[in-house]
């Protein structure tokens, strides 16, 4: 039977009474190793050193290799080169305690807001670079982190950040060289998986540009302002469901928002079933809903009311979810900070329009196709969501698993 240690009772960790495996120890980052601060200096577009901050950091703890700043050289800041395989931590912003593992070779020195953690002991850095990955470090972050708004994450905090590891440095290594080869078999299916899910995207764009752009020999070429109107009734009624651009979920005309009733204290326009809404505000969001109830909607929405002689209002809703009508309305927009969708000028745009059944015959083949394309698009995200919880369990195994009785 193997030796059991148990685990000091003050312990913080997640799996605070399990006994751990021979040969391995848990320990306080403080314990084990030191942590340094970064050194302070001002950045420009050219100079001596690489100047790594922590919007150098990306969200999977890599270095990103654009954008990048430098400093001048000078003696003081010679003591804060950074040498292969260093590990430096975000202590504040968006990428709080997130770990990137050094690997460039260009001559770099690491900002305040960095902190590097230098082992104390014989230890295989990368190994807590995985560490870092896992469900048990981010516990332990998110209890350890000060602030609200803006995180903090200090080297007093990460000193306490506990974890198991095998003393003998050949077992480290061949943890990594373990989680080396499997995650990248991993992120290879990941990418394929990716690649797919991208192309049955791209099928349908492909096809809806398609019927825009290949017009039959009986289609009309009119204006949007020719075969539908932009109606602004203004609302007086207090029972109906309020649509906002939080409630249209881009690029798919899905409404995602609630079906209670709700009332606006601003000015809101009525929109029934007849319509189409198009949402005027940060056009690139591509935020269009066909409604199949009345409401009311925010002053940012559009209601285009379809000529129904003259075109249906499916194919229109189709043609203005498009990609080539939403570049055309973002190359027209007005406003630099909050650029909007100016609708005189989109009334102007032409499309091509064949008789209403052909509409209908467009409208149920690009339905069809949308239908099967979003089935494909949720086995695909099913799939990658399952690679999420692969790696989880993984990184689980390899590091708490081993507090576990053998």
């Amino acid at each position: 039977m193997k030796k059991e240690k148990n685990i000091k009772e003050n312990s913080q960790f997640s799996t605070l009474h399990s006994p751990l495996k021979e040969g391995w120890e848990l320990k306080k980052l403080g314990e084990v190793a030191d942590v340094e601060y970064g050194y302070t200096d001002k950045s420009t577009e050219k100079g001596h050193f690489r100047y790594v901050r922590i919007t150098d950091i990306d969200s999977n703890g890599e270095l990103i290799a654009t954008e990048k700043k430098y400093i001048q050289f000078s003696e003081e800041a010679k003591n804060f080169l950074i040498e292969k395989n260093d590990l430096l931590m975000a202590r504040t912003g968006a990428t709080f305690a997130k770990v990137l593992l050094f690997n460039d070779v260009e001559p770099s020195v690491f900002a305040s807001y960095l902190i590097r953690i230098k082992f104390k002991v014989e230890f295989e850095n990368k190994l807590y670079w995985y560490f870092s990955k896992s469900k048990s470090y981010w516990e332990q972050a998110n209890k350890l982190q000060t602030g609200a708004a803006q995180p903090h994450f200090n080297g007093a905090a990460l000193k306490k950040i506990e974890f198991a590891f095998p003393k003998s440095l050949t077992e480290q290594q061949r943890i990594v060289a373990y989680l080396d080869q499997t995650f990248k078999s991993i992120e290879n299916a990941k990418l394929k998986i990716e690649k797919n899910l991208q192309n049955a995207k791209e099928l349908f764009e492909t096809e809806l540009r398609n019927v825009f752009e290949n017009k039959g020999d009986d289609w009309e070429e009119k204006s949007l302002g020719e075969v539908a109107e932009y109606d602004k009734t203004p609302n007086k009624r207090n029972d109906l469901l309020y649509v906002g651009l939080e409630d249209i979920e881009s690029n798919t005309g899905r409404f995602i928002g609630s079906e209670n009733q709700k009332l606006v204290k601003s000015t809101t326009f009525f929109f029934n079933e007849n319509h189409i809404l198009y949402g005027r505000l940060r056009p690139y969001l591509n935020k269009v809903l066909l409604p199949n109830f009345e409401g009311h909607c925010s002053t940012e929405i559009f209601p285009i009311l379809p000529k129904n002689k003259l075109v249906k209002r499916e194919y229109l809703f189709w043609w203005l979810i498009s990609n080539n009508t939403m570049n055309k309305i973002n190359e027209t927009w007005t406003g630099a900070v909050l650029p909007r969708a100016n609708m005189n000028t989109v009334l102007n745009f032409k499309l091509f329009v064949p008789n209403l059944q052909t509409q209908q015959e467009i409208v149920a083949k690009l339905d069809a196709l949308k239908t099967q394309t979003q089935q494909l698009e949720s086995v695909y995200q099913t799939k990658l969501n399952n690679i999420e919880e692969l790696y989880s369990g993984i990184l689980k195994r390899a590091f708490e698993t081993q507090l576990t009785e053998a």
